[in-house]
């Protein structure tokens, strides 16, 4: 039972690597449904390795290093593989090699979860755009474009995907603080910030639905912006 106990969350987190490589596979081969649908299972098992682990007191330093190298997969290669092929299949472009950019997320990703594990100040916020809204954000604006034509204007500029590369790249290992949800107190005050994510993220889903899903993440990194001093 020990046995168990131990390493549940270790499973958990092996599942969402596991996710991770299946949902590769999937957008390699133009199946963006399936790589979805794999991203949204990786999310969950991310979630819940940890929060299994602080509920069986089964917290471990191996714990901590497969979550990094699971999530370096699901929320680093996919990402950095979806601008890849956003910039592969761009028609509007003679260069070729543009398309291997799109790894700078990866190993921009890569540098962020090396800096979070040995970042002991990021318990209650994160600093810098934390790899899975990085994802969700990349792969949620190439699903949308792919799926209802939304974000045409990006996706038919190579130099706008590149400049969003750049960009991205650079915000995962910035010190601006975002909001993370995790509660220091259940003072109304003290979760401002929190309750304007979520109350935002509904109405903007429910207004746009697929095509909200990036927007929910670019509404999260300009709340972030205009509550840091509220973020500690």
């Amino acid at each position: 039972m020990n046995f168990i106990k131990n390493n549940l969350a270790n499973a958990f987190t092996l599942g969402n690597l596991f996710s991770g490589c299946v949902g590769a596979v999937h957008l390699i081969l133009g199946d963006y449904q399936t790589t979805a649908i794999c991203l949204i299972l990786s999310l969950v098992l991310d979630f819940f390795d940890g929060f299994i682990a602080r509920a069986l007191k089964a917290n471990s330093n191996l714990g901590v290093q497969l979550d990094s190298l699971a999530d370096m997969v699901s929320f680093g290669f996919v990402p950095g593989l979806t601008m890849f092929v956003a910039l592969a299949n761009n028609a509007y472009t003679d260069i070729p090699w543009y398309c291997y950019l799109g790894f700078l997320i990866t190993a921009f990703s890569c540098l962020r979860l090396a800096i979070f594990n040995l970042d002991e100040d990021q318990q209650y916020y994160f600093k810098g755009l934390n790899t899975p809204s990085n994802t969700i954000l990349i792969f949620g604006l190439y699903y949308a474009f792919r799926e209802t034509q939304g974000f045409e204007f990006l996706f038919h500029n190579t130099y706008l995907m590149i400049a969003l590369t750049v960009v991205l790249s650079l915000l995962l290992v910035s010190p601006v603080k975002m909001i993370a949800m995790k509660f220091k107190s259940m003072k109304l005050e003290d979760n401002y910030p929190k309750l304007a994510l979520l109350i935002g993220a509904v109405v903007i889903l429910i207004i746009f639905k697929t095509v909200g899903i990036p927007m929910v993440i670019i509404y999260y990194i300009l709340i972030s912006l205009l509550f840091q001093k509220q973020l500690k």
